[in-house]
């Protein structure tokens, strides 16, 4: 396996998002999609792309991908390329708390991941959802910049 993307989703819109990139990704690498309370820390080994999505709650991601990011041990992301994504109301209440995007790509910058796109959002109607009309095109089209910015 070459691609992985590991994501929590809590009223399906994230897990939508997850899917439409891993679409997009498989055409060019084996990739694999998993839950975060699914995944093994040992599949990490000899990855070459992982990409991260969580919504943002609190102005953070959910707990569960939080509690994975912890678990994953320092510099161990060195020479995997990183991506990092969220599903968020476009509020700017939300603007104050922050976003669950950056943090997870800080995170695995800080274990020697190597970002290769800047943190992605993708827009929910309301709280529960749905997505907003585009918002899996737009998951296709930042996929597609993924691999134009991968690097082996």
């Amino acid at each position: 396996m070459q691609a992985m993307i590991i994501y929590d989703s809590v009223y399906g819109n994230t897990e939508e998002i997850a899917k439409a990139i891993r679409n997009a990704i498989k055409i060019q690498m084996d990739t694999k999609i998993v839950r975060v309370n699914s995944v093994n820390l040992s599949e990490l080994i000899g990855l070459k792309l992982l990409i991260i999505g969580s919504p943002t709650h609190g102005g953070s991601p959910t707990e569960a991908i939080q509690d994975f990011l912890n678990q994953i041990p320092e510099a161990s992301m060195k020479d995997i390329n990183v991506a990092a994504f969220d599903t968020r109301l476009s509020t700017r209440l939300v603007k104050i708390f922050g976003y669950a995007a950056g943090k997870i790509a800080d995170n695995l910058r800080k274990k020697n991941g190597r970002l290769i796109i800047s943190p992605e959002a993708f827009f929910v109607k309301g709280r529960k959802g749905p997505l907003k009309e585009g918002e899996l095109e737009r998951a296709n089209a930042w996929a597609d910049d993924i691999l134009k910015n991968y690097s082996v």
